[in-house]
């Protein structure tokens, strides 16, 4: 029986084998291990890339998500609005600083966050808006950044599964007042093992970011305030560097296959293709379509050798860890409603039209 992966990562590495062993026996050979001249040069390329001022790498996304709100000030007492249907650093980074995530329903066709609704979440203690560029599509920034505006608020972005793509000729990351990244495996840009990356053009956020990943110091041995050890391996950096160049290919590989994909699933009755918004460039690192009898279709591709997944099956107002925000079923309609129905298929770039044909005909005759 053939095997379609949900993610099959040899391909790419055998692409670059060469340039990646090079890479990381130059790191070996200097010795050189932690936040070094590696880790310097990934940061200047990703940010012109961003197009942002700065860029300082951490150990992970969670990592760049929970230091960017420890940037901005967030603690105590304090309200972010964010998005129920995410990841779950997206929220537990919220948490874990005494905040309370303020959840807003998703826009069924993005599956993000709906920008209509978040004016009437806000209180007198709202600091800050999380927005979640999910499975590679831009948020709809405009409206959020009016609101935010208006109430002297900051709005980060979790950008960790969205490198590269852009909203209205802006890429993700640059729009907001701070970015989060992730170069975990499965991201467009992925590493070799876990790493993030902060991205801002507030010269205060940098300088703070920089300093809260290594303990709170700005000079060795004296601490400000208490930060937390979070710095980019350089290894991960060697290995990005390796990789970066490539991004854009194959980003639009990514999005080569999902216009494939959306031509062969769109008549299929039971399939709903993602909607991208006409002002948006998004890097799909997620193919995630609507399908009814959702869990029946999941076995039957398994048994023909279809990998896929569910992002993600259960909101996070359901968690049993948040159940102390007093949210119940029925307060989200649209999120619970969209981790019922969806779907995510393989959808990265070394995918062959065969491989594509094969999976869009095993939909159709699961559904015939």
């Amino acid at each position: 029986m053939r095997e379609i992966k949900l993610l099959d990562l040899k391909p790419q590495y055998k692409s670059i084998e060469d340039d990646v062993h090079r890479a990381i026996e130059g790191v070996l050979s200097s010795q050189q291990f932690i936040l070094g001249t590696r880790v310097m040069e990934l940061e200047e390329r990703l940010a012109e890339y961003c197009g942002t001022k700065h860029a300082v790498g951490v150990a992970s996304g969670s990592d760049a998500i929970l230091l960017a709100l420890m940037a901005i000030g967030i603690g105590e007492g304090d309200e972010v609005i964010t998005t129920p249907f995410t990841f779950f650093s997206s929220v537990s980074s919220i948490t874990r600083l005494g905040a309370k995530p303020v959840f807003v329903d998703i826009d069924p066709l993005s599956f993000n966050i709906d920008a209509a609704k978040i004016s009437a979440a806000m209180t007198d203690r709202t600091k800050a808006i999380l927005v979640v560029h999910l499975y590679g599509q831009p948020v709809d920034m405009d409206p959020i950044l009016e609101v935010a505006s208006s109430r002297e608020i900051k709005v980060v972005e979790d950008a960790c599964q969205s490198i590269g793509a852009k909203y209205k000729g802006k890429r993700v990351g640059s729009i907001g007042d701070v970015g989060c990244f992730s170069f975990f495996p499965t991201k467009n840009l992925g590493g070799y093992g876990d790493g993030g990356l902060v991205t801002t053009s507030d010269d205060e956020i940098a300088e703070k970011i920089r300093a809260l990943r290594v303990h709170g110091s700005r000079r060795k041995y004296l601490h400000d305030e208490v930060g937390i050890n979070s710095r980019l391996d350089e290894i991960q950096a060697a290995v990005l560097l390796v990789k970066l160049p490539y991004l854009d290919e194959w980003n639009e590989k990514r999005r080569r296959n999902a216009a494939f994909y959306g031509a062969r699933l769109k008549d299929i009755d039971g399939v709903t293709p993602p909607n991208v918004y006409e002002y948006n460039e998004s890097v799909f690192n997620q193919y995630v379509v609507r399908v009814s009898k959702r869990d029946e279709l999941r076995e039957y591709l398994s048994e023909k050798g279809v990998g896929s997944e569910i992002y993600y099956p259960l909101p996070l107002h359901m968690q049993k860890c948040f159940a102390y925000l007093g949210f119940r079923e029925g307060d989200f309609p649209e999120s619970e409603r969209a981790s019922k129905e969806v779907l995510a298929l393989p959808i990265y770039p070394e995918l062959s039209t065969e491989e594509l044909e094969f999976v869009t005909d095993t939909i159709n005759s699961f559904y015939a």
